[in-house]
């Protein structure tokens, strides 16, 4: 079928479109109601209907005849592992922890929180509470005890699940001290601590008193059913942040996220039952969830978790022997993965050890990527890279490209078009849609398609003020965007990612894609720091390539004149400062707000996501040398 059919059928005849997706998935109770209609609350998707996704994931594959079939692919770099389970193991696992946590008297509808690392346990212990309808939080895990407890405090959990620890590449990550910590400082008692013991260190002195061990757990249980959940149930929470500074807990329900799931990996990324999908993504953030999780394993893929970084264990090439020894058929990675493996490797020698025949596509998501990376990534790699966005509130894509028919065009830079059921407009401050080529924010009109947020947890009044108050019947989704001729959307970044310089709204990331072309840059970040004069001025902070020997100075000149000749004078881009590496998240966001406030020499507190906290030191320290 024709994309532009697809879209046009999800939008002009939303019921019917998303019944007959609907239909691809398999239910206990088919809804006879496939969306509320009530003008004064927010939609629900098939509310009358009942199924479990850990039975989608899973028991269905088995009946089908697909036990044997691999589920789960284990490659730990870190810890030298490499593990496989068949949906026949993988249900074994499951369903006796499931078995374990209803005998500890968790029932549906209670919580539990899951505090792990990239280990196989992680994805059984979130499998193991849909079977049984209690709703999971997973904490990324190595969080700092303040936001486990922040997250405890809301989420009320009966249960958490946790190991011993994790590992960043050569160095152990003890769980239990942070558990012990965040347990002492929760307002609310958690009854049960269930501890997966990794066994990769005697670690006797982190046990504290009321553990319960994970493998004892699942060995002494029987084996649980999956019992049936109403579509609407929630399936588990996951807090983003909020501008408040408290975060807010995302609630995704079951049967609108199974269907868009299932209808993304056929008809966005392509992908046929029975092949390898990877997305090197971690648990604790939405793509994990989605496309490490649910999606992959609904759709009969097998599935990788990937315990290590992509260049250091052991080197850059650690992605391409992945693909090449799993036959992975396509992957999802964020662009700073790639840029980073650029950086190491310029010229794609690792590239070449490996038989990459089977990929077929690459999708980016997270940031933007700049033209220079895709450019890398064509000439090295030679399968598409497709850009496209989304957002934890959204559980799927927004934007992209139907890749299921090989009729895609991609527009480097853009990501993609609206995907269907999204009906995204571009507006003005004042609510109006504006012609192509202007920028604005990203708007869409309600209701928005299944597998959206059902809410904020427990909190309807800041999930109306944070997406639904700026404009009547739409969700605001809080970046700014361009849209092009051809319906081609490009992301500008978040609001307040647009600087206002002078006068002159200027979008960070347009400089970034000037800043990143030239040919010493590895990657770079611009942000808007506070000037006297011009209320704002960007500030360019750039990482070089792996021996390059271009002098900072010369650096600095080459990208002012560059910038001033492509944005003109307005820009006023004159700062370019050389570090040797970018704060980032573990996920490999940038943290673009830290490097701001450390310019402005702000108070800041250290973001709980951060990769390395030394990098602040080293760029406090750089700050200091540039402006001396």
């Amino acid at each position: 079928m024709n994309t532009d059919i697809l879209f046009k059928q999800s939008i002009e005849d939303k019921e019917n479109f998303w019944k007959e997706q609907a239909q691809e998935i398999s239910w206990f109770e088919f809804p006879k109601t496939i969306t509320s209609n009530d003008e004064n609350q927010y939609n629900q998707w098939f509310p009358d209907g009942k199924l479990n996704i850990c039975y989608l994931c899973i028991d269905k594959h088995i009946e089908d005849g697909f036990g044997d079939q691999v589920a789960v692919i284990y490659d730990s770099p870190v810890t030298n592992q490499k593990k496989t389970y068949t949906f026949n193991e993988a249900k074994k696992e499951i369903s006796k922890l499931a078995g374990g946590l209803i005998s500890l008297g968790l029932k549906k509808g209670d919580t539990a929180v899951i505090y792990m690392p990239m280990i196989p346990q992680t994805l059984f212990s979130m499998l193991a509470c849909a079977r049984i309808g209690v709703i999971h939080n997973v904490v990324f895990g190595g969080f700092a005890p303040h936001e486990l407890v922040v997250r405890i405090d809301d989420c009320k959990p009966k249960a958490l699940i946790t190991a011993t620890a994790g590992v960043e590449i050569a160095k152990r990550i003890p769980y239990l001290p942070l558990v012990e910590k965040a347990i002492e400082l929760a307002q609310d008692k958690v009854d049960h601590i269930i501890v997966y013991n990794r066994k990769l260190v005697k670690n006797q002195h982190e046990m504290f008193d009321g553990l319960i061990d994970y493998e004892e757990l699942v060995q002494d249980s029987e084996p649980a059913d999956c019992v049936s959940v109403e579509s609407t149930h929630p399936l588990y929470l996951l807090y983003t942040s909020g501008t408040t500074g408290k975060p807010k807990g995302v609630a995704r329900d079951t049967g609108g996220y199974a269907t868009a799931l299932k209808f993304s990996m056929k008809y966005i990324y392509g992908i046929e039952p029975g092949e390898t999908f990877w997305a090197a993504s971690d648990f604790g953030w939405a793509v994990g969830h989605s496309y490490t999780v649910y999606g992959p394993l609904i759709n009969r893929n097998s599935t990788i978790i990937f315990e290590g970084k992509p260049i250091m264990t052991p080197d850059a090439g650690t992605f391409w022997r992945i693909i090449s020894e799993y036959k992975v058929a396509a992957m999802f990675t964020a662009p700073t993965a790639i840029r980073a493996i650029k950086k190491e490797d310029p010229n794609g020698e690792l590239v070449k050890k490996y038989d990459l025949s089977h990929f077929r596509k690459q999708f980016l998501a997270g940031e933007r990527c700049d033209v220079a990376t895709l450019d890398w990534f064509a000439e090295h790699i030679g399968v598409p890279a497709i850009d496209h966005w989304w957002q934890t509130e959204s559980g799927s894509p927004m934007l992209g490209l139907m890749t299921f028919n090989e009729e895609y065009k991609i527009k480097r830079a853009s990501a993609g078009k609206p995907i269907p059921g999204y009906d995204i407009k571009i507006f003005d401050e004042n609510g109006y849609e504006l012609d192509a080529h202007h920028e604005g924010y990203l708007v869409i009109k309600l209701p928005l398609p299944p597998g959206a947020l059902l809410g904020i947890w427990k909190d309807y009044d800041r999930f109306e003020k944070s997406y639904l108050s700026q404009y009547k019947d739409y969700y605001f989704s809080g970046d700014g965007a361009i849209k092009d001729e051809d319906g081609y959307i490009f992301i500008t970044g978040r609001v307040d990612d647009v600087i206002n310089v002078a006068g002159h709204r200027l979008s960070t990331s347009e400089m970034e894609e000037i800043v990143s072309s030239h040919p010493d840059v590895a990657e770079c970040a611009v942000v808007g720091i506070d000037d006297e004069l011009k209320g704002q001025i960007p500030f360019a902070t750039v990482v070089l390539k792996n021996g390059s020997s271009i002098s900072e100075e010369n650096v600095e000149k080459d990208i002012v004149k560059t910038v001033r000749e492509k944005i003109g004078a307005v820009a006023c881009l004159k700062n370019v400062m050389v570090v040797k590496r970018l704060p980032k998240t573990r996920s490999g966001k940038i943290l673009r707000k830290l490097i701001r406030t450390l310019l402005d020499g702000k108070e800041f507190q250290i973001p709980s996501t951060i990769d390395d906290e030394k990098i602040i030191e080293e760029i406090q320290e750089k700050i200091g040398e540039y402006r001396a």
